[in-house]
C-alpha cells in the first residue's frame, strides 16, 4: 500500500484494510481476535516509537571490516547459487528424476560433540588420543599376561579407569550444556510460510539410522526431564493451570499468521497492517484491489510518497497481479530447524534471526529495519538494514504467493561485511494485462541481508526470504574455535617426560640384560631350584624381563601428573573467577577465565599489547569543545591537561580542583542561559557535557549576526549528518536518546540536542529537527557512509526551502584536502590551530564542512551514484569513486573535540606493570597526537623521553631502513642476528629515555621481512612503543613479531571486534567487557571489566599460578622417583627379575591417595606473599619474566634428590635386615618381602609428603591437615587391608610390622636423613643467598607491610612511599609568570618550563627543517596573561598557557593535527589534480600565522641578528652540569 504523501508516525484508521475492521461472529474469528488483542498488548511499547528511515542505499564496510577472517577465499569457488520463488526450476537445475540438483545445509545445527548413542565410543576415542592414556593402557595390557609378572592386573587398571571416568563426566557435563543450548535454538519458534511450494529443496527423507538416533535422544531427554520434574512436583495445581493458560495464549498468538493493525484504546497508534487471509477467504483469482499497491502506477510514476514534486525512480514490483493463487498459504509458527533455503519467514521485534535472510519488506514504509549484531561481532550498536525496493509491497501471505522472482547469489562465505547478489523478476504492467512482461533486476548488498544470530530491534516486523541456512550461514562459518593455546610450561614438561622415558628405558634395559646374563650362567642356584624359565633361553628371558620392568617401574613416567595439572588449573580458574577484587559491579561482571589451562602463562608475561579506545579509555564519548567560524568554545579539564601539568611540576590536585570548580559555575550559567533563550524540553541538565556559556550568548546574537548564523549552521550539521536511531521516552519532560554505530556520533547528535537542535526522529525519508522550538523537516537524499578508508561521512539533504546541501564530517586531513581552493585562508589557519590545541588536550577531533549543490548537478551525480549502487561487481569501489566526486569544494564550518576519558586506575596500573618489568605497547587506530597525549596522561610517556616518530612519506622501504639504521646507531647497534639472539636473553626493561611512535603506513614497511629484525631491536630499546592508525591484522602482526622474534610470552588486551586478531595471536588474550560489545570477550582467554583488573590478574594470580605449578611439577617428579627407585634398588638383590618389594595395592594407591592431595593443595593454595604485598612489590614478578621458577636445572636437582632419598629409604631398611639377626622382641621374624615393603613404602610416603611441606611457603591448618591425613592413610590402608585373608601373603603384615620398635626407629632416622640435605640447602640459601621474596617475607615478619591492612586502595602504595614521604623539590613547582588573581582570567596552566626541543633538552630531538612551523617568542616576550581579546575564555586561555612549545619529534608525523600541516593542505581533492598542496612560501605562511589571539613570530619577523641562527633564543632551563644525562640523544634533523 502506498503511503500518503504526508504520512507520519500517526496511523490513519480509516485507511486500514477492510477485513481488519469487519467483525466476524464464528469461533475462529473469536480466537483470532483474542490472538490479536494479545499481540496488541505486547506491542504497545514498540508501536509508540517513530518510524525510521533508511540511512542510504549502500554503506561501506565498518572500520573493522579488514578483521574478517577471510575475504570469501575458498568458499566462493563453486560459483554461487540461484534460488527461485514461485518460479519453476529450470531444466539445468534438476536431476533426471526432477529433483533439485542443489543440496543445501539443514538449518539444524549441532555444536555438541556427542549424542547419547555416540558418547561412550567417541569420548573414549578422543581420550585415547592422549599419549599418556595410551601408555597407561599399554601397561595394563602388558599386565594381563602372567608372563610379565603383574600380580593384580584388574587393580592395575584402577588409576586409568578413574582418570577416564573423571574426564568423561567433565566432558559429558560440558557437552550436555551445549546440547541443551542446541536443542533450545533448533526448536525456537519462527513464523514460516506454510502450504507454499518451495521448489529449491526436495522432501526431507529420514533414514532408519537417523530415526534410531532421534529415539535415543528423546529417551535421554525424557529421562532428564522426568528427574527434573521430580524436584518440582511440589508446585500447586493453580500455578500449573495458570501457566497452561498463559502458554495457550502465547501459542495462539499469530496463529493465523496475521500482523494486524487494529484500534487501540489509547489513541491512534499505528499497528501492523499485515493480514494473511485464512484458507477460503481469498478468491482464486484476485485482481489488484482499488487503491492497492499497483493502482494508477505506470513506469516513471512514483510508488512511495516523496516529499517534493521531484521525479522518483520506478523500481518495479515482483508481484504478478494477474496470477491465480490457491489462497491457502499462512504464516504459522514453526521450528528453526525446519527452515529451508527459499522459505518466506516473518520476524517480529526482538526476535532472533534464524538464518541469513534477504529483507523483502518491513513494517516501516521506507523499508528500513534495525538489527543488533552483538552475537556476530560483539557490537551493541544498532545497524540499519533495508528492504529491496521491488519487494516492499510484499506484505501478506497472498502477496508471497503472487511474487515471482529469483535471486542469483554468491556462494556462502565468512566475511560478515560483504554480500553480493541480484534479484531478477518479470515486470508486469498493472494497467494492461495483455502487455508483455519484461525482465528487471535490482542489486542486493549486505545492507539487505539479516544474518543469523542478529536480533531485530525497533522494528515491528520484517518479511524475508531465506538464502543461507545452518552451517552455511555467516555466523556458523565464523564460529571457528579460538586457536588452541598450550601453556609454555607444558611444552617444556614434554621434554621432562621424554627424559623420564629415557631413564625408564635404561632401567628396563639393565633389567633385561642382567636377567638374561644371569639365566645364561649354569653354575648358579637357579639351575638346581628352578624348573625353567618362560623364555627357555637367555635372550627371550631378557626380553620378557624388559617388559616386566616396564610394568614394575611404570610410575617413573608421571602419567597422573596430567590429570593433577588439570585439577589444579581448574581450581585456579575457579579462584580467579571468585576474586571479588576483580568484580566490576557496574556491569555485574567478574573476571571470567575462558581458557583454564594457561593460568601459569599469565605469570610469565613480558610484553603487553593494549588497545587504547575502550581499553585504556572508557569509550564513553563526551563532547567538550568545538571551534566555529574561528571562535573556540567549551570549558574542560582533561586528563591529558593533567598530564601536561605533571610534566611541568604543577600540583594537579589543587589546580584540577580549581578548574573543575570554575567549570561547574560555567555549567550553571550555561543551563540558565539556554533556558532563558529557549526552554528546550529535551535538555536534561545532567546530560550536558558541552559547557560553553559564550556559545549560548553567540547563539543569541551577542557577537553579531554572522557568528549566530555560523553557530546555527554548525549545530544543524551535527543534527543532520549522522545515521543514529532516536528513542523517545515519554515523560515530563520527555527524554530522547540516541543509538549510534559509534559513541562519537551519538555524542555529536546529543550535543546538538542539548543546545536546542534536536533530532526528533524520521518520517519516511525525512529527518524531523526541532531547531530552537521550531520543528522542521529535512529530506535525506543520500547518505555517504563512514568507513576506515574514507574517514568521513556525508549527508545530502534537501532543505525546507528546496535547496540541496551536502554536510560532511570527518578527519581534519580529509576535510581540509576537500575544501574549496583559495578560500577561507584565515579561518583555515585559526581552525587548524584550535584543532591542534584540542588534540594536545587529548581530545578526538573532527572537522565539519558543507556545500550547496545545484539541482542539475545533483540529478546528474545521483544517476551515476545509482548506477554504482546497482553494480554487482566492484560496487564498493565505484561508490567510493562517485562519492568522492561530490565531496569537493567544501566550505569549512568548524571542528569538534570529544573526550574519551581514561578508565579508573589506568595511570597507576601502567606504572605498576612497568615496575614489574613488563613492557606495554599501545596499538590503536587513533591519530598520533591523540595517542601521544593519552600516553602522557596515563604514565606511559614522560617528558624526559626522546620521542622518535617513524613516518615514511614516500612509502619506500629504503627510506624506512635508513631511518631505522640511524636510530639503531644511537644505541650502538646494527640490527644483526647476533644482537637479536642476545636480546632474547635480555629481560631487563630499557631505561625510560626513548619512546617510538609509528603510524600504520610506516608500520607496513617496518614489518617487511627485510626490516622486521631492525625494527624489533629498536623497539626493544624503547620504554614505550605506540603504533597508531593500525588495522586489526597489523595488530596481530606486531604481536607475532615480538612473540617469535624475542621468544617471550605476550599478552594482548582489547575490548572491540578489531582487537580479536591480536587477542588470538598472543599467548594470553584478555577481553574487556565494554561498550563495544563482547567480540573481544568471546575470543579471549580471560575477560575482565576494567583495565585496572589486569594488574591483579597478572601480578597476583598469574605469579601465584606460575610459581605454584612450577613447584608442584618438580615435587611430582621427585615423589615418583623416590617410589620407583626404591623398587629399582631391591632388584639388585633379585637379579632384576621384576619382583615387587611392595604389595601391589601400594603401587596403585601411591599416586592416587598417599601423595596426591598435598601436591594438589600446594598447586592450588600455596602463597609466598599475599595479594596486597604482591601488588605493593611488583618487582617480585620479574622471576616469572626470566622463567626462573621452572628450569631444567631445577628438574634435575629434584630428580637427584629423589634418587638420594629412595636410596636412604631402601638401604636403611636393608641394613636392618642384612645381618640376619632378630629384629623383634618376641623373636618372630619380620624379615619377609612384604613386611620389608611396608617399612620402605612408609618411609617413601612420609618423606614425599613432608618434602612437599618443606617446599610450601604457606603453612596453614589446611595444608598441615592434608599432609597428616595423606601420610596416616598408609597406616590406615595397611591396617585394614592386612586384616583380611584376601591379602594373602600380606595377611597380618600391618600388625606385625607396626608392633615392632625397629619400624618406628628406622622410620624416624630414614625420614630425617632424607630431608636433612634439603633443609640444609634451603637454610643456607635463605641466609646467605636470599631471593627477593625471601627478603620481602622477612620484612613482612618485621611489620614493614602492616600499613597494607589500613589502606583500601585497589593498588596499594609501595613500602617506600608508605613508610616515608620523600620531600619534594620546591623549586620544581615554581611556575613561571604565575600570579594570584581572578580564576576566570588567571591562567591555571602557566607557560611550560618543562625541557622541550627549543630548550635543547638533551633527551629530546631538535628542530626539523623540513617544516614551516612558526618560531615562538621566549616567555619573556609573551604577555603575562595570554587571554582572548574579546572576552574571557578560561579553558581556552588555560590550554594556551599549558601547551608545550612545538616539538618536532611529535610533529614530524603528517598525521599530527597541527596548524602548519593543515594550512599546507591546499584543497588537493578539490583541485582534482594535485596529490599534495603546493608550497605557499614564506609570505603566505606569515600572512596565515598573523591571526588574532596568538602572538607568534614568523621567519620573516625574526630580528636580523637571529635570522641566521638555527634556533630562536630560549629561556635558560634549570639544568646543572651535574644533572644526570640520558643515553645518546637523537641528532638534529
Amino acid at each position: 500500500m502506498a503511503p500518503d504523501e504526508d504520512a507520519t508516525e500517526v496511523s490513519h484508521p480509516t485507511k486500514r484494510i477492510r477485513w481488519a475492521t469487519h467483525r466476524a461472529t464464528d469461533a475462529k474469528a473469536e480466537n483470532k481476535r483474542m490472538s490479536l488483542k494479545e499481540r496488541l498488548h505486547r506491542r504497545v511499547g514498540s508501536n509508540s516509537e517513530k518510524k525510521r528511515d533508511s540511512m542510504g542505499k549502500e554503506t561501506g564496510p565498518p572500520e573493522n571490516a579488514d578483521m574478517a577472517s577471510s575475504e570469501a577465499e575458498s568458499d566462493d569457488q563453486d560459483g554461487g547459487r540461484t534460488v527461485y520463488f514461485n518460479v519453476p526450476l529450470p531444466a539445468h537445475e534438476k536431476d533426471e528424476e526432477g529433483y533439485p540438483l542443489a543440496h543445501y545445509a539443514r538449518n539444524k545445527i549441532r555444536t555438541a560433540k556427542y549424542t547419547p548413542l555416540s558418547f561412550i565410543p567417541k569420548n573414549l576415542w578422543f581420550q585415547f588420543h592422549n599419549v599418556a592414556n595410551m601408555y597407561f593402557l599399554f601397561i595394563i595390557i602388558l599386565g594381563i599376561f602372567p608372563i610379565f609378572g603383574a600380580s593384580n592386573p584388574a587393580l592395575n587398571a584402577a588409576p586409568l579407569i578413574v582418570i577416564l571416568a573423571v574426564t568423561s563426566v567433565k566432558d559429558a557435563i560440558e557437552d550436555w550444556r551445549r546440547t541443551v543450548l542446541d536443542t533450545e535454538l533448533n526448536n525456537a519458534t519462527i513464523h514460516r510460510l506454510l502450504h507454499y511450494s518451495n521448489v529449491n529443496t526436495a522432501g526431507d527423507t529420514i533414514s532408519a539410522w537417523r530415526m534410531f538416533k532421534k529415539a535415543c535422544t528423546r529417551a535421554v531427554v525424557f529421562t532428564y526431564r522426568w528427574f527434573k520434574s521430580k524436584g518440582k512436583s511440589g508446585k500447586g495445581k493453580g500455578a500449573s493451570a495458570e501457566a497452561a493458560e498463559s502458554r495457550h495464549s502465547v501459542d495462539t498468538r499469530r496463529a493465523s499468521a496475521i500482523s494486524y493493525a487494529g484500534p487501540h484504546d489509547e489513541g491512534d497508534i499505528q499497528m501492523t497492517p499485515v493480514p494473511s487471509p485464512l484458507p477460503g477467504q481469498s478468491p482464486r483469482h484476485s485482481p489488484p484491489p482499488p487503491g492497492g499497491p499497483f493502482a494508477d502506477v505506470k513506469e516513471g510514476d512514483k510508488i512511495r510518497a516523496p516529499v517534493h514534486n521531484h521525479p522518483s525512480k520506478f523500481y518495479g514490483s515482483v508481484i504478478d497481479p494477474y496470477k491465480t493463487i490457491p489462497g491457502k498459504t499462512r504464516f504459522n509458527k514453526d521450528h528453526w530447524k525446519n527452515v529451508q533455503v527459499g522459505d518466506f519467514v516473518r520476524l517480529y521485534n526482538n526476535e532472533e534471526i534464524p538464518a541469513d535472510v534477504v529483507v523483502i519488506s518491513t513494517s516501516s514504509d521506507d523499508g528500513a529495519c534495525y538489527v543488533e549484531t552483538k552475537n556476530l561481532d560483539g557490537e551493541t550498536n544498532l545497524k540499519v538494514r533495508n528492504a529491496l525496493h521491488c519487494t516492499r509491497d510484499v506484505k501478506h501471505a497472498h502477496h508471497c504467493e503472487r511474487a515471482e522472482f529469483w535471486i542469483e547469489s554468491e556462494a556462502p562465505h565468512s566475511n560478515l561485511y560483504s554480500y553480493t547478489a541480484v534479484i531478477r523478476w518479470m515486470q508486469h504492467n498493472p494497467k494492461d494485462p495483455n502487455a508483455a512482461p519484461y525482465e528487471m533486476a535490482e542489486p542486493i548488498s549486505i545492507n539487505n541481508l539479516l544474518l543469523r544470530g542478529c536480533q531485530l530491534r525497533n522494528t515491528e516486523w520484517v518479511l524475508g526470504v531465506v538464502m543461507f541456512t545452518g552451517e552455511e550461514s555467516k555466523i556458523m562459518l565464523n564460529s571457528g574455535v579460538t586457536p588452541s593455546k598450550r601453556p609454555l610450561i607444558s611444552k617444556e614438561l614434554n621434554w621432562n617426560v621424554i627424559y623420564n622415558f629415557i631413564i625408564l628405558f635404561g632401567m628396563c634395559l639393565v633389567s633385561g640384560i642382567v636377567l638374561g646374563v644371569f639365566w645364561a650362567k649354569p653354575d648358579t642356584s637357579h639351575a638346581l631350584f628352578e624348573l625353567g624359565s618362560y623364555g627357555h633361553n637367555p635372550a627371550t628371558d631378557g626380553v620378557i624381563a624388559f617388559w616386566a620392568a616396564v610394568i614394575l617401574f611404570q610410575n617413573l613416567v608421571p602419567i597422573s601428573l596430567y590429570i593433577t595439572l588439570e585439577i589444579i588449573r581448574t581450581l585456579q580458574a575457579v579462584f580467579i573467577y571468585s576474586d571479588v577484587e576483580m568484580y566490576y559491579a557496574e556491569i555485574d561482571y567478574p573476571c571470567t577465565p575462558k581458557s583454564w589451562n594457561i593460568s601459569d602463562d599469565v605469570g610469565q608475561v613480558e610484553y603487553i599489547f593494549s588497545d587504547k579506545t575502550g581499553t585504556l579509555t572508557q569509550n564513553v564519548m563526551e563532547f567538550k569543545k568545538c571551534t566555529i567560524n574561528g571562535v573556540p568554545y567549551g570549558e574542560a579539564y582533561t586528563e591529558a591537561q593533567a598530564g601536561m601539568q605533571q610534566r611541568q611540576g604543577i600540583d594537579t590536585d589543587v589546580e584540577g580542583a580549581r578548574a573543575r570548580e570554575q567549570i561547574a559555575r560555567d555549567r550553571v550559567n550555561m543551563i540558565a542561559d539556554i533556558r532563558k533563550m529557549h526552554n528546550n524540553p529535551y535538555l536534561w541538565d545532567d546530560d550536558l557535557t558541552f559547557v560553553a556559556p559564550d556559545f549560548v550568548g553567540d547563539l543569541a546574537g551577542e557577537s553579531g549576526e554572522e557568528q549566530k548564523r555560523a553557530n546555527e549552521a554548525f549545530m544543524l550539521a551535527l543534527a543532520l549528518c549522522h545515521s543514529v536511531v532516536s528513542e523517545k521516552t515519554p515523560g515530563d519532560p520527555p527524554r530522547i536518546e540516541f543509538k549510534a554505530q559509534s559513541p562519537d556520533e551519538a555524542a555529536l547528535v546529543a550535543t546538538a540536542r542539548d543546545v536546542g537542535f534536536t533530532f526528533v526522529g524520521r518520517e519516511d525519508d525525512r529527518l524531523v529537527i526541532n531547531a530552537l522550538g521550531v520543528e522542521q523537516r529535512y529530506t535525506m537524499l543520500n547518505t555517504l557512509e563512514f568507513n576506515s578508508t574514507r574517514k568521513r561521512m556525508s549527508a545530502i539533504i534537501r532543505m525546507p526551502d528546496g535547496k540541496i546541501t551536502l554536510f560532511c564530517k570527518g578527519a581534519d586531513s580529509m576535510i581540509y584536502s576537500r575544501l574549496i581552493a583559495d578560500q577561507q585562508r584565515e579561518l583555515r589557519a585559526t581552525t587548524g590551530e584550535h584543532l591542534e590545541m584540542f588534540a594536545r588536550e587529548g581530545l578526538r577531533t573532527l572537522c565539519i564542512a558543507q556545500r550547496d549543490i545545484s539541482e542539475q548537478e545533483y540529478q546528474q551525480w545521483n544517476k551515476e551514484y545509482e548506477m554504482a549502487a546497482n553494480a554487482v561487481a566492484g560496487r564498493e569501489e565505484k561508490l567510493e569513486e562517485v562519492s568522492s566526486r561530490i565531496e569537493t569544494d567544501l566550505w569549512l564550518i568548524g571542528g569538534t573535540a570529544i573526550e574519551d576519558k581514561l578508565q579508573d586506575g589506568v595511570p597507576d596500573s601502567i606504572s605498576l606493570l612497568g615496575r614489574a618489568g613488563i613492557k606495554l605497547w599501545v596499538l590503536t587506530g587513533d591519530k598520533v597526537e591523540t595517542a601521544i597525549n593519552i600516553g602522557f596522561s596515563c604514565n606511559l610517556l614522560n617528558n624526559d623521553m626522546d620521542l622518535m616518530v617513524l613516518r615514511v612519506t614516500d612509502g619506500n622501504v629504503a627510506t624506512a631502513e635508513a631511518w631505522l639504521d640511524e636510530k639503531l646507531a644511537l644505541f650502538g647497534m646494527t640490527g644483526s642476528q647476533e644482537e637479536l639472539d642476545a636480546a632474547q636473553a635480555d629481560h631487563i626493561p630499557p631505561p625510560a629515555t626513548h619512546a617510538i611512535v609509528v603510524d600504520g603506513d610506516s608500520l607496513k614497511l617496518a614489518l617487511d621481512d627485510t626490516l622486521k629484525r631492525k625494527f624489533l631491536l629498536l623497539c626493544k630499546q624503547c620504554r614505550a612503543v605506540m603504533c597508531c592508525r593500525v588495522s586489526p591484522s597489523q595488530k596481530a602482526a606486531v604481536v607475532n613479531m615480538v612473540k617469535t622474534g624475542l621468544d617471550c610470552l605476550t599478552l594482548a588486551i582489547g575490548d572491540g571486534a578489531n582487537d580479536v586478531a591480536m587477542i588470538q595471536e598472543a599467548h594470553v588474550g584478555v577481553g574487556i567487557a565494554g561498550v563495544e560489545g563482547r567480540a573481544a570477550v568471546m575470543s579471549s582467554d580471560y575477560a575482565i571489566g576494567q583495565f585496572r583488573f589486569l594488574t591483579r590478574l597478572v601480578l597476583v594470580h598469574g605469579r601465584w599460578s606460575y610459581r605454584r605449578l612450577a613447584e608442584c611439577i618438580a615435587n611430582f617428579f621427585y615423589k615418583n622417583v623416590v617410589w620407583t627407585f626404591s623398587l629399582f634398588w631391591y632388584q639388585i638383590y633379585t637379579n632384576f627379575d621384576s619382583q615387587y618389594i611392595f604389595d601391589y595395592s601400594y603401587i596403585v594407591w601411591f599416586n592416587l591417595a598417599f601423595t596426591s592431595l598435598p601436591v594438589i593443595l600446594q598447586g592450588v593454595l600455596d602463597q609466598d606473599v599475599n595479594d596486597r604485598v604482591s601488588l605493593a612489590v611488583p618487582q617480585l614478578y620479574v622471576r616469572g619474566i626470566e622463567r626462573k621458577e621452572w628450569s631444567q636445572l631445577k628438574f634435575w636437582l629434584y630428580m637427584v634428590d629423589g634418587i638420594y632419598q629412595s636410596a636412604v629409604g631402601f638401604f636403611f631398611v636393608y641394613m636392618v635386615f642384612a645381618p640376619g639377626t632378630f629384629v623383634t622382641e618376641n623373636g618372630l621374624d619380620i624379615a619377609e618381602l612384604r613386611r620389608m615393603g611396608i617399612i620402605v613404602a612408609t618411609i617413601a610416603v612420609c618423606a614425599a609428603n613432608f618434602y612437599v611441606l618443606f617446599n610450601t611457603y604457606r603453612w596453614d591448618w589446611l595444608i598441615s591437615l592434608v599432609v597428616v591425613i595423606s601420610t596416616l592413610f598408609v597406616w590406615f590402608w595397611t591396617g585394614i587391608y592386612t586384616t583380611f585373608t584376601d591379602s594373602a601373603q600380606f595377611y597380618k603384615g600391618g600388625a606385625e610390622v607396626y608392633g615392632a620398635l625397629v619400624f618406628w626407629a628406622v622410620l624416624l632416622l630414614a625420614v630425617v636423613a632424607c630431608l636433612l640435605p634439603r633443609f640444609c640447602v634451603k637454610s643456607f640459601q635463605k641466609i646467605y643467598f636470599p631471593l627477593d621474596v625471601d627478603i620481602i617475607r622477612e620484612q613482612i615478619k618485621q611489620g614493614k607491610f602492616d600499613y597494607l591492612n589500613q589502606t583500601d586502595a585497589y593498588l596499594p602504595p609501595p613500602p617506600e612511599k608508605a613508610i616515608s614521604k620523600v620531600p619534594s623539590d620546591v623549586s620544581k613547582y615554581k611556575v613561571a609568570n604565575a600570579q594570584e588573581g581572578d580564576d576566570d582570567v588567571r591562567p591555571i596552566y602557566p607557560p611550560s618550563v618543562a625541557p622541550t626541543a627549543t630548550t635543547h633538552n638533551p633527551r629530546s630531538q631538535n628542530g626539523s627543517g623540513s617544516t614551516d612551523y612558526t618560531f615562538r617568542q621566549s616567555v619573556e616576550g609573551i604577555p603575562q596573561h595570554r587571554i582572548s581579546m574579546d572576552r574571557p575564555r578560561p579553558s581556552y586561555d588555560r590550554a594556551r598557557m599549558s601547551m608545550d612549545r612545538v616539538r618536532p619529534s611529535f610533529e614530524a608525523s603528517n598525521d599530527f593535527t597541527s596548524a602548519a600541516m593543515l594550512t599546507r593542505m591546499e584543497s588537493a581533492q578539490s583541485r582534482n589534480s594535485l596529490s599534495a598542496a603546493p608550497n605557499t612560501g614564506p609570505q603566505m605562511a606569515s600572512r596565515l600565522r598573523n591571526v588574532f589571539r596568538r602572538p607568534t613570530v614568523t621567519r620573516e619577523e625574526v630580528p636580523e641578528h637571529l635570522r641566521d641562527s638555527e634556533q630562536p633564543p630560549v629561556p635558560a632551563a634549570n639544568h646543572t652540569e651535574d644533572s644526570p644525562r640520558s643515553p645518546p640523544r637523537s641528532p638534529p634533523r
